[in-house]
């Protein structure tokens, strides 16, 4: 009995599997890095660097000049890239929750109508719109499993979706996130992703069983739980945790806790049936409403997770990318006007939800310049749908490359609409209490 239950050793990996995963975890990080340098001599954030990292070592350049040494460094065996691909996403997790630290949760309050109206145009516009072209597509852009609805609501929801991630890291390059303006994006971003994936989780129950009223009231009821959770029981459970941890007295076991609420806090939204970044963005929330007690922990792990892990992590969403459908016409044509529909709308809903809620001409402009990065979320959501069978390996390189063209345009954009916003003495003295992160 004992032996059934226990089941015997788990195999370990293999000296080939460890010696790729090692490999491919310096090349893509030292990639990264090095793109990452150059891009910021170029005026724009070091995630449009790490990401171009990741595409110039997949498909799109490396397996075409050397395809043999990239099948043995890149291979398509799941098996081995589930390897790296775990401790990116690892690391985005964290990105998140360090996000989510630096929120002013005061200037939220104060702000509340902005980012309600703000959110309600830079999601409901391109949704909208979204959905009509995916009405109107080629046929051949649809995936065996999806008919004419199930493709435009998902072609609208990779419309209306941003990137918290990859806002989140350009904000932090380019200095903004402690800025009003960067608050009000983040915060918005996070409702555009919140409507996002639950209506991906609409959508992708569609696909496999039809539409069910008792699945959406379940997944919104999960949500609203969730928020509960953490606006009432998440602080103070927080703080028991370091406090009977002692993060003051034992530095390492405050890091530990940290790390460990911000994981559990991931795979509890998982769980739901909801997007792991949602439960990391919370948790990051909170911690950052302890004061020091909670953001000494995170500052301390802080600079490996900007240094290693979401570089990591940039580089490796960019090996999905493979560039080269695009040289059909049909498909380079629909990217096109896919490229041009997720711009125009997500800027235009964007500032126009702005002006609705009170903010200056300049500031609308940078709130739909900054809401317009899709980045890895949009490159997850492609990936979803290719699983799901919604999308055809055409249909989802265009979506990849909505996902990295908006990334690399945003920052110049946000550039050129936040030169003439002020800073202000309230942002001054944010961005020093918030030093430590």
């Amino acid at each position: 009995m004992v032996t059934m239950l226990a089941g015997g050793p788990v195999p370990g990996m293999s000296h080939h599997q460890m010696l790729v995963f090692l490999l491919q975890f310096a090349v893509l990080l030292i990639s990264a890095v090095l793109l990452g340098r150059l891009a910021m001599r170029l005026r724009m954030p070091a995630v449009v660097g790490e990401l171009t990292a990741g595409v110039v070592l997949g498909p799109s350049v490396f397996a075409n000049l050397l395809p043999s040494l990239s099948g043995w460094l890149m291979p398509r065996d799941p098996s081995q890239m589930h390897l790296i691909g775990a401790v990116a996403q690892l690391g985005v997790l964290l990105l998140v929750a360090v996000t989510g630290a630096h929120i002013d949760l005061n200037l939220f309050r104060r702000k509340g109508r902005a980012i309600g109206c703000v959110s309600a145009g830079s999601v409901l516009l391109p949704l909208a719109l979204g959905i009509g072209m995916g009405f109107l597509l080629p046929a051949t852009l649809m995936g065996p499993e999806a008919d004419r609805t199930t493709f435009a609501l998902f072609m609208g929801i990779a419309v209306a979706i941003s990137a918290l991630p990859v806002i989140a890291k350009t904000l932090l390059d380019m200095r903004l996130l402690h800025r009003d303006i960067g608050q009000l994006i983040v915060g918005s971003a996070a409702v555009s992703d919140i409507v996002g994936w639950l209506l991906l989780s609409i959508v992708s129950a569609m696909v496999a069983t039809g539409v069910e009223l008792g699945l959406v009231v379940r997944t919104v009821a999960y949500l609203i739980a969730v928020l509960a959770f953490a606006a009432v029981v998440a602080r103070p459970l927080a703080r028991w945790t370091l406090e009977l941890v002692g993060s003051e007295k034992h530095p390492e076991s405050g890091i530990a806790t940290i790390v460990v609420l911000i994981v559990a806090s991931a795979a509890g939204t998982h769980a739901l049936g909801m997007e792991p970044i949602l439960g990391t963005f919370l948790c990051g929330i909170v911690i950052g409403s302890l004061g020091p007690a909670g953001r000494k922990p995170l500052s301390a792990a802080r600079p490996f997770v900007m240094s290693v892990l979401a570089p990591l992590f940039f580089a490796t969403a960019g090996l999905q990318v493979d560039l080269g459908a695009l040289a059909r016409p049909e498909v380079f044509l629909a990217g096109m006007v896919i490229l041009a529909v997720a711009i125009g709308t997500k800027l235009v809903g964007g500032y126009v939800g702005a002006r609705m809620g009170r903010l200056s001409r300049g500031e609308s402009l940078a709130i739909g310049a900054g809401l317009n990065a899709r980045g890895v979320v949009e490159i997850v959501l492609a990936t979803v749908g290719l699983q799901l069978g919604v999308l055809t390996t055409a249909s989802y390189t265009v979506i990849i490359l909505v996902a990295v063209v908006t990334s690399m345009m945003t920052p110049p954009m946000l550039r050129y609409a936040t030169r003439s916003i002020p800073t202000t003495s309230t942002e001054v003295e944010r961005e020093r209490e918030f030093s430590a992160l």
